[in-house]
């Protein structure tokens, strides 16, 4: 018996074989290696940066008080205004110093008079006794009177010196040069002689920026610095920038000046101090401000971009690291100090190590990658300070 098959049914029987194989023996295509961005790891020399809580504070600070007791009857000065050196403030009533003048005056004259009659009178003596006419006695007593006279003129010249000294104080006059604040005596008032404070000038350029420092992170410092991890900055050169409590940066950068030789016992911070330039007047004292300061240099510093870093369910820092077969790592790490927006790693990688930055979201551990350098245009910018 002959059977002939038709074209149509050799092609459905094929279809039904087909489907007959059972899905597991199907061979599943592979899947291609996902694309993601990566730093290799280099040793560089980076700064320890601390983010320190601060006061600006006025470099010279002055008290206009008045030198002698009087009424006040004039104030010279405008509130707020800048005062040189020298420049008069008040003006005290001058009427009894310029009294005590001219006493000083006659007295110092009288004085002048009786010298000059005590010298005529030894000069008398001294003929008198060549010719052998007056007893010595007489010739000593003139000696010492004349004496007695110069002392009564340096006397009554001192005298003369001090009234008037106290009249030249019935103009109070600025200490220093700074801006004035606010009168703190009006005109009719009494003051008295070195209590009453008539109003302060305070110099606004240059500024100091007072900031505290945990005792503890600076024995951390310093024991990094002992052991040879950190490498000391020198005051000099130390880069000291000011933030305002919004975030913005201060224009011109400080230098930094001391820090305190002890500890605050309340509060158990150390007081460390800069000096900025202040030549529009931003700075007031007073003024709460964020300082990031310079402290030390780490020479052989392994720095990972901040977005790099992921975190388990406790929140400790993760990396991916790719390995030299292009599959992922998911390793534990931890980190020390951020610098800009890149966080310095303290333990758990190497020199050469690629970590992935950016595509963290599509692989997962032992994955297969398609590594390529991590490109950005500012990643070494540095963000403003926020408060801790």
């Amino acid at each position: 018996m002959n059977v002939t098959f038709r074209p149509g049914f050799l092609a459905m029987a094929t279809i039904l074989l087909a489907a007959a194989i059972p899905v597991s023996a199907q061979e599943e295509p592979a899947l291609p290696p996902t694309p993601v961005s990566v730093v290799t790891l280099t040793p560089e020399p980076l700064p320890v940066i601390s983010d320190l809580p601060g006061r600006i504070a006025a470099t010279r600070t002055a008290e206009v008080r008045p030198r002698v007791s009087g009424i006040v009857i004039e104030r010279v000065f405008e509130q707020g205004s800048i005062v040189e050196e020298g420049d008069v403030l008040y003006r005290i009533d001058p009427a009894q110093f310029r009294v005590r003048v001219a006493s000083a005056e006659a007295t110092l004259a009288r004085a002048r008079a009786a010298l000059r009659d005590a010298e005529n009178k030894l000069a008398r003596q001294e003929r008198l006794r060549e010719r052998d006419v007056s007893a010595e006695i007489q010739l000593e007593n003139a000696l010492t009177a004349k004496a007695v006279a110069e002392a009564d003129v340096a006397i009554a010249e001192a005298n003369l010196a001090e009234a008037q000294l106290n009249l030249d104080y019935t103009e109070v006059k600025a200490p220093i040069s700074g801006t004035i604040g606010r009168a703190l005596v009006t005109e009719g008032a009494l003051v008295t002689a070195q209590n009453d404070v008539m109003a302060r000038i305070q110099q606004f350029d240059p500024v100091y920026a007072d900031f505290t420092q945990s005792s503890a992170e600076l024995r951390r410092l310093r024991q990094a610095l002992a052991t040879g991890e950190l490498t000391a900055t020198s005051p000099n050169e130390a880069s000291v920038q000011l933030f305002f409590d919004d975030g913005e940066v201060y224009q011109h950068s400080g230098r930094l000046l001391f820090s305190e030789a002890t500890v605050d016992a309340t509060t158990g911070q150390v007081t460390l101090r800069g000096e900025f330039p202040n030549p529009n007047g931003e700075l007031l004292p007073g003024l709460y401000v964020r300082v990031r300061v310079e402290q030390a240099v780490r020479d052989d510093a392994l720095a990972i971009p901040q977005m790099s870093v992921l975190r388990d369910a406790q929140g400790n820092p993760q990396v991916y690291v790719v390995r030299e077969d292009d599959t992922v790592e998911l390793r534990n790490i931890r980190l020390g100090r951020s610098f800009g927006n890149r966080w310095i790693v303290e333990e758990g990688l190497a020199p050469g190590e690629r970590v992935v930055v950016a595509g963290t979201q599509k692989i997962f551990p032992d994955a297969r990658v398609a590594p390529e350098p991590w490109r950005q245009a500012r990643a070494d910018a540095e963000p403003a300070p926020q408060a801790r």
